[in-house]
């Protein structure tokens, strides 16, 4: 992907009709995807702050988020095989980020597999420091998950 590409880009509210694409790429990117059913309750909960990043009519990424009180969590973040290492993952940490601060959010929490540290190093560019671990709260394969905080205060 180019820069022409991700200066074309926007990012807007997750919407159905854009359910079919973010399953295609949840599909391609987790052994353990969420579902259909998963998306569509966060599209309608109260607390949740969905996005997409869309390259032309495209889905690009997806990012899942609840604000609850103080606290943010990101829930799901996925971007498309084709578009991977263009800097759209972090557009959509940057736009959640500047969302939870709005939302007088005090700190972000979320879990990664521990051995995805292409995310891991994302996250720590963003100032997101390690809070601990979930043994084995992936499932297929069984994976713990490294806990990460950004505390926004």
């Amino acid at each position: 992907m180019g820069e022409k590409d991700l200066s074309e880009m926007v990012i807007n509210d997750m919407k159905v009709e854009d359910l079919p694409e973010i399953l295609a790429i949840e599909n391609a990117s987790f052994e353990t995807p969420w579902s259909e059913t998963l998306f569509y309750n966060e599209l309608f909960k109260a607390v949740s702050v969905t996005r997409v990043a869309r390259i032309g009519r495209r889905v690009a990424g997806y990012l899942c988020a609840n604000i609850i009180i103080d606290e943010g969590h990101i829930l799901n973040l996925a971007v498309h095989p084709d578009f991977r290492g263009g800097g759209i993952a972090s557009r959509l940490i940057e736009e959640i980020i500047s969302v939870m601060r709005a939302g007088s959010c005090r700190s972000v929490f979320l879990e990664v597999r521990v051995s995805n540290e292409t995310a891991r190093k994302m996250y720590e560019k963003f100032g997101f420091a390690l809070l601990g671990t979930r043994k084995a709260y992936y499932l297929s394969p069984v994976e713990d998950a490294v806990v990460m905080v950004l505390r926004l205060t």
